[in-house]
């Protein structure tokens, strides 16, 4: 089961699926996540705090598939 915080961080990554960053909705994101808002403020501060820790996850996980990429063409 994840964790509040990768809820989160899926409900906005799915909201940003269907309308832009702007048109995304904290209470949306609370709501499609199961939380209330209060859990999401307290985790992220804010809406920028939420697209930070969103681009940090991609990212992350984007960088960790190259690291695999590379690795798998030395072996």
């Amino acid at each position: 089961m994840p964790t509040a915080r990768e809820a989160l961080l899926d409900a906005a990554f799915s909201a940003l699926v269907s309308r832009p960053w702007a048109g995304v909705r904290m209470v949306d994101v609370a709501a499609a996540s199961g939380v209330s808002r209060q859990t999401l403020y307290n985790e992220f501060g804010s809406k920028d705090g939420l697209a930070r820790a969103l681009v940090r996850r991609e990212a992350d996980a984007y960088l960790g598939g190259v690291t695999r990429a590379l690795a798998d063409t030395a072996a």
